[in-house]
């Protein structure tokens, strides 16, 4: 007979927060006070912050209040790309590209656990969308996933593998619904 254990035996591998104790407890109050709350509605002071806290951000980014980032220092955003009310929990990186969108309580998560393992060790993989993309409103992105350049993930869904460019996916899991045609 196995025996109990009775201390944490969560195994986190080789995960880094990357940022001082310090660093994460400045970014803690920050968020909550001026990104979750929503006291400052201004898009280029919310950029500029995040660029404080060592987010990459290209020119003309729109963030929006009530915004969730687990760690701005490991957050890349291209110019002219949106971001909505959404929540990112990016343990590894998230890189965003150049005009995409990112609707209102949409998620990016990079981190899970490994089901197989006792203590369900943590998993990080980064995420990434190229330019164009559009990821919809209370859709999910999962570890490790690209979306490839200009496409959709529809509303409500979730994506667990890579999306090809210029397609439109629906449902959970997301699946290949048909080709998007961008009218110039």
């Amino acid at each position: 007979m196995e025996k109990t254990q009775l201390h944490k035996a969560f195994n986190t591998g080789s995960f880094q927060i990357g940022a001082s104790k310090l660093k994460q407890l400045l970014w803690y109050y920050t968020s909550v006070f001026f990104f979750k709350s929503g006291i400052i509605p201004f898009s280029v002071i919310l950029v500029a912050i995040l660029r404080l806290f060592g987010a990459k951000i290209g020119k003309e980014v729109r963030v929006k209040p009530g915004i969730h980032i687990k760690y701005p220092w490991k957050l890349s955003i291209d110019d002219y790309s949106w971001l909505a009310d959404c929540y990112i929990e990016n343990l590894d990186w998230v890189k965003i590209g150049k005009n995409c969108c990112i609707s209102q309580q949409a998620m990016l998560v990079t981190g899970n656990h490994d089901y197989r393992k006792k203590n369900f060790d943590l998993l990080v993989k980064p995420i990434t969308l190229e330019d164009g993309v559009w990821v919809g409103a209370s859709s999910k992105v999962g570890p490790g996933v690209t979306l490839y350049s200009h496409s959709v993930l529809a509303l409500g869904s979730v994506a667990t593998k890579n999306l090809d460019a210029y397609s439109i996916y629906q449902g959970n899991p997301a699946q290949f619904i048909k080709e998007r045609v961008i009218i110039v």
